[in-house]
């Protein structure tokens, strides 16, 4: 099975080939000046790429994790060999343990801390959770929510899969349907994925939760966050999640490595009667060694003090104010869109992700095309369209740690890129509207003089 989040640039072999730089014939593009890549055959021999150059300025990221990383972050992490048994240890992770619950909005829910993906968290609270044969209830409108339905299969539950277009969400209402018409009460989780990076989709999870508590149904509540929590409003009291997940690499601003989760107390007393082996992500083996400050095997330390630092540059934002950042950074990038005049793949408004944003490209376009001239003529990484939607879509992330000159610089070179792929569209359309938004709903940075 793929990795569950380092598919950011393609999901399959075949989808990699073809997104990949080396896809291009370079020496073809640069013979005549001004070349655009959109000119290459598709057919030119495929010679190996060498990045050995590197080009002047920064590289510019922006695809929906991994994300940019804090400067304070990068230094925080450059530290010597550390002993986890020595005394410094112990303070350091009971304390991380429990600021972290600030990001999954808890004042009360057991968190874990893993050296991992978002795959393994994935995993961890499907083991610790359900026993085989469980039946679990859970929607596909997405690469990601597909890889999560391919495991539940593959680790012995009976799955209900419901399909929904890929650009929408969890319909509450069929969702109401289904828990009315489970009078055996069968169901033993409903599993969501909170944001879909593949369609730009955010479900409404107090919504679900409402509807599954007018049900009377008992189900626990099991949520992907991988791409929302750290940058989205999440309420893990106030709409009663049983687990939640969420990945390093993404609104926690760190490289790939850690994977954390908060637990209810209802979770932690299904885990006690909870058949399913497991062994690395088992719950009790954690639980055993916290009260310590411990932890039962090598943790990845530079990791952790990077945790430190991103969890001290959110709480001093106010996290308040870091879900309003990602809303803004999002807003002014639809503007864009629409400055455009393009699409975006989530037509309801509601369910609009402020992760990121999927734009629809015009018929006759590849989309791929658009994110290679982009990284070969503008040093800037944007998401391709995965799976269904490969070729049709192109994403700009704007999760984690960014402000709107970052943004606004992907914007321009996203901008650029289509043009140089046969998108019909009037420089500066886009850029304008974004900026036109952000400065007239800017204010003045904390501790600094306004002008």
């Amino acid at each position: 099975m793929a990795l569950r989040r380092g598919a950011e640039l393609g999901v399959s072999r075949s989808l990699l080939l073809r997104s990949a730089l080396g896809a291009v014939d370079s020496s073809a593009a640069t013979q005549v000046p001004g070349a655009s890549l959109r000119t290459v055959s598709s057919s030119a021999p495929v010679a190996a790429a060498d990045y050995s150059y590197e080009p002047p300025g920064s590289s510019h990221c922006f695809v929906p994790g991994p994300v940019n990383i804090h400067e304070k972050t990068r230094r925080a992490m450059m530290v010597p060999g550390q002993n986890h048994r020595d005394p410094w240890f112990s303070p350091f992770f009971s304390k991380i343990l429990e600021d972290v619950r600030m990001i999954f909005g808890t004042s009360q829910a057991q968190t874990f801390i893993y050296p991992g993906t978002g795959t393994g968290g994935w995993e961890s609270g499907l083991q610790n959770t359900l026993s085989p044969g469980d039946k679990v209830l859970t929607w596909r409108y997405g690469q990601f929510s597909h890889l999560w339905v391919d495991m539940m299969e593959r680790l012995g539950l009976e799955v209900q899969v419901e399909e929904a277009a890929w650009g929408s969400g969890v319909d509450e209402a069929k969702l109401a349907e289904i828990l009315k018409a489970d009078t055996e009460k069968k169901i033993k989780a409903v599993c969501v994925v909170h944001n879909e990076t593949t369609t730009g989709v955010t479900s409404d999870i107090g919504k679900i939760r409402e509807t599954m508590d007018a049900g009377d149904h008992p189900a626990l509540l099991l949520v992907d966050g991988v791409s929302s929590i750290g940058g989205l409003d999440f309420q893990f009291d106030k709409w009663r999640v049983d687990v939640a997940i969420t990945g390093s690499q993404k609104a926690l601003s760190l490289p790939t490595g850690l994977t954390v989760l908060a637990v209810s107390d209802k979770a932690l007393e299904a885990h006690k009667t909870a058949q399913m082996p497991r062994v690395y992500y088992a719950w009790q083996d954690m639980l055993n060694n916290y009260p310590a400050g411990q932890v039962p095997y090598t943790p990845i330390i530079p990791l952790l003090h990077g945790l430190r630092a991103s969890l001290d540059l959110l709480s001093s934002e106010g996290f308040e104010n870091v879900v309003k950042r990602h809303h803004r950074l999002a807003e002014g990038t639809r503007a864009a869109v629409n400055g455009w005049g393009l699409k975006l793949l989530c037509e309801e408004p509601r369910w609009r992700s402020d992760s990121l944003t999927v734009i629809k490209v015009p018929e006759g376009i590849d989309s791929a095309l658009i994110v290679k001239n982009a990284y070969a003529k503008y040093n800037l990484s944007i998401g391709v369209g995965l799976s269904k939607v490969a070729g049709k879509v192109f994403r700009i992330g704007h999760l984690g740690n960014n402000d709107e000159i970052m943004i606004a610089s992907a914007i321009c070179g996203a901008e650029m890129a289509m043009i140089d792929a046969g998108v019909d569209i009037t420089p500066g359309s886009g850029i304008g509207p974004a900026l036109k938004y952000w400065q007239e709903t800017s204010s003045v940075i904390p501790t600094r003089a306004a002008p």
